[in-house]
């Protein structure tokens, strides 16, 4: 069994948005994780790392207080905490984790005009973000009104609690549902894996960088295709140049004289036009396949 001072605590959230993301990134990371509704922590067997789940606003202030070491939230309530009055976090961003990705956004009724942020004046402003709606007015010198709801923002106009409002936004059907439209950007959003700023004893640091090096590794898997191909030799050239984000490809002798075997690893999206190209440069049997994990 391994000693307290050597085991880590990860805060995940409980419900929300990124639950589900969270806990599937680090199962690919290897780690086995007791998802049952009713636990609120999880010790893990393959790493010595605690896993707690909490509600999503406690995680900056038990990792700013060092009750928790790492943590993933978003971008938006990280934000909103560090604007919060009188907060001087001891948090530290250690990457985004490419997931979640929406945007805080200014909503209007159809029917309302808007053409900069100066026609916010006057109005009243519903969010569940407020410290990040005040320093946006701050900035823009905007005298406004600023409700803060905990959830259901957008109903606040049909109930006239208020004119507009700010709330996270990705595909946008929940504004069209209730007949709003996104006109300004304040915040552009994401999962972050964050951490204490606190150093950690020797051994829960090694726990970290381990854990980093597996996200790491999952996370430009996740972005990656294998891809194969054969060609003449003299493809080779214009071949390379058309492979996504490769930068060393391995070239290999096949059986049948002046044909090679291509194998290279492309950081970005393999697409039909992509293949089409390859095939009109020379390139036959090509395959794109999935990578499961890398590591450096």
């Amino acid at each position: 069994m391994q000693l307290a001072e050597q085991r880590i605590t990860i805060a995940l959230q409980k419900n929300g948005r990124l639950v589900e993301d969270s806990i599937g990134l680090l199962k690919h990371c290897g780690l086995h994780i007791n998802t049952s509704k009713d636990e609120l922590f999880c010790r893990v067997r393959e790493l010595p790392i605690d896993i707690l789940f909490l509600r999503d606003d406690d995680i900056p202030e038990l990792i700013n207080k060092a009750k928790c070491d790492l943590g993933i939230i978003g971008r938006n309530l990280l934000t909103e905490y560090c604007l919060a009055e009188g907060n001087s976090p001891e948090i530290d961003v250690v990457m985004p984790l490419d997931f979640a990705q929406c945007a805080l956004a200014i909503a209007v009724p159809n029917g309302r005009a808007y053409g900069s942020p100066k026609d916010l004046a006057g109005l009243k402003i519903a969010t569940s973000y407020p410290a990040i709606v005040r320093e946006f007015l701050r900035r823009n010198e905007i005298e406004a009104n600023v409700i803060h709801l905990s959830g259901a923002v957008e109903i606040a106009p049909r109930l006239k609690v208020a004119d507009v409002i700010v709330d996270l936004v990705s595909s946008g059907a929940t504004l069209a549902a209730n007949n709003m439209r996104r006109v300004e950007t304040l915040l552009e959003s994401e999962a972050l894996l964050v951490r204490r700023r606190s150093r950690m004893a020797d051994a829960q640091e090694m726990v970290v960088a381990r854990l980093l090096a597996r996200l790491k590794g999952v996370i430009r898997a996740q972005n990656s295709k294998y891809i194969m191909l054969n060609c003449r030799r003299e493809a080779i050239d214009p071949i390379t140049r058309l492979l996504p984000g490769s930068a060393a490809p391995t070239i290999m002798e096949l059986g049948k004289e002046g044909m090679v075997a291509i194998h290279a690893v492309c950081q970005e999206e393999v697409f039909w036009d992509t293949m089409e190209k390859l095939r009109a440069a020379g390139g036959s049997s090509i395959l794109v396949v999935p990578i499961e994990k890398m590591m450096d």
